[in-house]
């Protein structure tokens, strides 16, 4: 069993406590939290309290989550943008809004629902069942090319190269403010100790990651830059871009610009992914159109 332990210092008083372990936890769904509250698995000074308690300062959390029992995960019929495929690899193009892979209190509508279906149960099951072919991730909100593995040679090799750092990996994002000329951050992430939900730099225990970005057009309030990944980190290119001043226009997490445009999340695209095929060794690249919402934006900021 799982045990998440946290003291809550001054700024997140008064936060119900369902809604904070939420932000804390965000792979968790807040139906599933309240249900563990409701059956004493979280625990506020050493007693159950009510999902909406009020926190106080230097309360202790302590959160048992209990063993998950894997859920047989259904095929569903979700219509997916294939970018490649062979009997060994499979390149999808993700929308925005689409989760990666299933998680407590959210079995259905994934990526993972959806290549059940197509592939027919042919993935990779290094992962277990709840992650069957996924070998990396992208964020619900960030679009674009992510690999799937049908097998578990095929999964092993990308495994490799992904530790290895050689993968190609180039994003698009717009970003706030004018990015005079090209850059690289090079600043350890890690998890941000006072909240949970949000990754950091300068934090210890931080991973090192590396993120070298290219301007490719600039606007008025924005510029429109390209980022390519060394490294692979949990939320890298929002993070290491907030850190210099220049969040994603449309994050909700580590920017605190108004947005003034409707968006649902970070304006970030996943548009190229290079690898050596496991069972060719040939080099394959893929790259992912612009999602529409991405173009027309483009089109429409003052320069």
């Amino acid at each position: 069993m799982e045990q998440f332990t946290y003291q809550i210092g001054p700024g997140e008083d008064e936060e119900r406590l369902d809604k904070w372990i939420s932000a804390a936890i965000p792979d968790l769904s807040r139906a599933y939290i309240q249900k563990c509250i409701r059956d004493d698995s979280v625990l506020v000074n050493g007693r159950p309290q009510k999902a909406g308690y009020r926190l106080r300062v230097d309360d202790e959390i302590v959160f048992s989550i209990p063993e998950a029992v894997e859920p047989a995960i259904a095929a569903e019929d979700i219509p997916l943008d294939i970018l490649y495929e062979d009997t060994d690899i499979l390149v999808v193009n993700k929308p925005k809004g689409m989760v990666v892979h299933p998680a407590p209190g959210h079995y259905s509508g994934t990526l993972v629902n959806a290549l059940l279906y197509h592939c027919k149960g042919q993935l990779s099951g290094i992962n277990g069942v709840l992650r069957p072919g996924i070998v990396h991730r992208i964020d619900r909100d960030t679009t674009g090319s992510l690999i799937v593995c049908k097998n578990d040679r095929a999964h092993n090799a990308i495994v490799a190269q992904l530790k290895e750092h050689s993968i190609t990996r180039r994003y698009r994002a717009i970003v706030h403010g004018v990015i005079e000329a090209e850059g690289v951050v090079n600043a350890p992430i890690g998890r941000d100790p006072r909240e949970r939900k949000r990754m950091a730099v300068g934090v210890a225990g931080g991973k090192p990651a590396l993120t070298h970005y290219t301007v490719l057009e600039r606007f008025r309030e924005y510029t429109y830059v390209e980022c390519r990944l060394e490294t692979g980190r949990t939320h890298q290119i929002r993070v290491h871009m907030a850190s210099i001043g220049h969040p994603v226009l449309g994050d909700e997490v580590y920017s605190r610009c108004r947005t003034p445009y409707r968006l649902e999340g970070q304006t970030l695209h996943a548009m190229v992914i290079g690898f050596v095929h496991p069972a060719t060794e040939a080099y394959v690249e893929v790259t992912a159109p612009l999602p529409d919402y991405f173009t027309r934006l483009l089109q429409v900021l003052p320069r």
